[in-house]
Order: C-alpha cells, then sequence, then structure tokens
C-alpha cells in the first residue's frame, strides 16, 4: 500500500484550493455533537493543508438524505463544533456545487477553512455521478481525502472525484494505510488474526481470505460455537449457526492446507442467562454441556494459549472480542487478552493493529486502545480490506 499519493508530493499549494473529504458522519443530539473523535482526526490533515497555504474545503456526508434536503441531516451544526477543536473560523455553506459556493471559497482568507453541505443531498453522490463530479470538482485545485471511513464505497467524493484532479492521502488516511500495510500488506512474521463476534455468515470472505495471509488464526465469540458445533461439539443452547457447519468445515480444511494454526478455544465460560452476577460454570469446549447452557466466553486456558500466542508473533490483527464483553463477568477472557496485546505492543515486541465497531468498544472497555499500535473505526471499510477487496477510495489514490 506504500504507492499511494501523500500530501507531501504536493508541493507548493499557496493559493490553491484543497478540496478535502473527512469523516464528519458524527453523533448528534438536539443539534450538538456529543463525540468529536472524528472531527479531532482531521485536525492534523486540515492544518498541514494551511501550514502549506491552501484554502480547505471540507467534503463531507452526514446520515443517509437518499438525494433529499433533509434539514436534520446538514452540516450546518458541525461547522461550529470543528471550529472549536481546530481552535480557528470555520464558515459554513449549505451546499456543495455552483457558482456560489465557488464564490465563498474565493472569498476564504489563504489558510482559510469552510465546510460544504451534505454531499449526500445530491443522488448522484452515492451513484458515483461524472457531472456532479465535474461541478464539485470545479471548486478546487487538489484532492485529499482523509476518510478512510469510507473509501470502500465508489461515491463522488470519496472515489470519483480522484480522477479529476490531483489526488492524495491526508494524514489520516496515510496513517492508516500504513498501519493496514504493517499488518497484512508487508507483515513482519509470524502473523496472528484474532476473530470474535456472533456471526460465521456476516464474515466468510474475511475467514476465506486470513486463512491465506496470517500463520494463526484465533476464533472466539459466538461464531466460535458454530465451529465447535461443526467439529461435532454438543454446544447446548449456545447462540451458533448451525446451518453454516459446512462452511465452518471448509474453512477448517482451507487452513490446514494452507498452513494456517486454527486456534478455536479449549475451555468455555458456560450460564443459563446472559445477565451481571448470574452463576457460571466454566468447563472443557468438548465437556457435557447443558441444553438450557449457553456459551458466553472464552475460558482461561483458551486466553493463556492465545496469550502466547501473541507472545511468540510479530504482527498481530485483531477484529471482534472473545464473548459477550458488554455484560460481565462475560468480558474477562477480551479484556485479559486484550490487556496481554496491548502490553506487547507497548513493549514493541509485536505490531498490534485493530479494528471493527465491536472491537473499538471492547478496547475500550479493557483500556488499551491507546497501548495498541493502530486502532482504526472505519468499520465496513476496515473489514473489506481484512477480506482483502480492493476499496474504490484507496485505489482512487494510487501514485
Amino acid at each position: 500500500m506504500s504507492s499511494f499519493k501523500r500530501l507531501a508530493d504536493a508541493g507548493d499549494l499557496t493559493g490553491k484550493t484543497a478540496l478535502v473529504r473527512v469523516d464528519f458522519n458524527v453523533p448528534m443530539e438536539n443539534g450538538l455533537v456529543t463525540d468529536d473523535t472524528r472531527l479531532r482526526a482531521a485536525v492534523d490533515t486540515v492544518q498541514t493543508l494551511r501550514t502549506q497555504g491552501a484554502k480547505v474545503a471540507l467534503l463531507a456526508h452526514f446520515g443517509r438524505p437518499k438525494g433529499e434536503r433533509v434539514a436534520e441531516m446538514s452540516l450546518a451544526p458541525v461547522a461550529g463544533a470543528f471550529g472549536k477543536v481546530l481552535g480557528s473560523n470555520v464558515s459554513f455553506i449549505a451546499d456543495c456545487k455552483g457558482d456560489h459556493v465557488k464564490a465563498a471559497i474565493e472569498k476564504l482568507e489563504p489558510a482559510g477553512v469552510i465546510l460544504l453541505e451534505n454531499t449526500r443531498y445530491y443522488a448522484g453522490e452515492e451513484k458515483g455521478d461524472p457531472e456532479l463530479a465535474k461541478e464539485i470538482a470545479e471548486l478546487g485545485d487538489i484532492y485529499v481525502n482523509d476518510a478512510f471511513s469510507a473509501a470502500h464505497r465508489k461515491h463522488v467524493s470519496t472515489a470519483v472525484l480522484a480522477s479529476l484532479l490531483p489526488a492524495y492521502a491526508g494524514v489520516n488516511m496515510e496513517a492508516e494505510l500504513d498501519a493496514l500495510d504493517k499488518a497484512l500488506g508487508t507483515p513482519e512474521r509470524p502473523v496472528l488474526a484474532v476473530v470474535g463476534g456472533a456471526k460465521v455468515s456476516s464474515k466468510i470472505d474475511l475467514l476465506k481470505n486470513l486463512v491465506t495471509k496470517v500463520d494463526s488464526l484465533a476464533i472466539g465469540g459466538g461464531m466460535a460455537n458454530t465451529f465447535l458445533f461443526a467439529q461435532g461439539v454438543d454446544i447446548g443452547g449456545s447462540l451458533a449457526e448451525r446451518d453454516m457447519a459446512e462452511t465452518a468445515r471448509e474453512i477448517m480444511a482451507e487452513a490446514e492446507a494452507k498452513g494456517c494454526e486454527l486456534l478455536l478455544p479449549q475451555d468455555v465460560v458456560v450460564a443459563t442467562e446472559v445477565k451481571p452476577g448470574v452463576e457460571t460454570r466454566t468447563v472443557l469446549a468438548r465437556e457435557e454441556i447443558g441444553e438450557d447452557e449457553k456459551i458466553l466466553d472464552a475460558g482461561p486456558l483458551t486466553v493463556e494459549r492465545l496469550v502466547k500466542a501473541m507472545a511468540l508473533s510479530r504482527t498481530l490483527i485483531w477484529n471482534g472480542p472473545l464473548g459477550v464483553f458488554e455484560v460481565p463477568p462475560f468480558d474477562a477472557a477480551t479484556v485479559k487478552a486484550a490487556q496481554a496485546a496491548g502490553q506487547l505492543a507497548t513493549s514493541g515486541a509485536i505490531t498490534a493493529v485493530a479494528g471493527g465497531g465491536d472491537t473499538v468498544s471492547a478496547l475500550n472497555h479493557a483500556g488499551v486502545v491507546d497501548q495498541m499500535t493502530f486502532v482504526s473505526t472505519a468499520g465496513g471499510a476496515f473489514l473489506e480490506w481484512m477480506e482483502g477487496k480492493p476499496l474504490p477510495g484507496v485505489e482512487a489514490l494510487r501514485a
């Protein structure tokens, strides 16, 4: 992934306008931004461009207006919120194309910042409409994509603009691509992947790709129950996709053929209900599990083996929790394994890259987000990257 164009390649930008795709699809309540994480992520790119003398016009979407002007999905309230984060005035204009927008940008002082209205107010945005792309491209001199989270979409603002203007990866995008390259592109081996979550069906492509790329694959969460079931283990009343057993066996066979060690739970924590303080049992995965009992977490032997596997690895990729971490005590395996990963990453023993919605929540719960080498908040784009699929927003930035 190292062959993409970076801001360092852009040269002198004095007097030029940079159209910058950011992810400002932030949580809002009563017209106020309740979490500014995505706003803060855009600061480095904006400041870099300002330092180079460029005017900055920000492109973003908010919600799913489906080509209509939905007042509740306007980006107007975000301009002030980003201004506070940036420490500078950020103006706003209620459109993202046209002569009036171009005039507003021309009035900006050098290093000025303006946020344009929701790109998805136009149906052509999500369709990758070339005419809409031309109209928006007329507003700027260069295009910068700093929204990896939307890079799996071939939309006007995420990919098509890159074919009309000199295009570069923003600082945040650059960091993400470099981290992902270290994890799966050109990783230091051995590589261990940890994949958890509820359903095999939602991660078939991911699992099939990983067994061809990594040295070891640890499977946890509800999807591990499906693999145990596929091996003939009586899993009682546990969550599992029993109709996916044959698929699980195919993945296990592919892993064996590719020399990828598959790590399934050796022991598990079971209970009859998913609620705090419920009575639990820790049993070997192949021991008798009652009809009314559910596997809700990995056991200590499984965690111990996983931690040893981490210590023997040089690269770790993590997606998904090992149990129902939202409900203690079924967070124990995820927390212990995550803390071990954090310590190994902090010491420099491994490169630890993690991503996916539940993953970020789980690592936050374990208190180790800041200890990991890189944590992606990209969600769908991160998963598609793990599946080995080309991302239109990234491919458009190839040098």
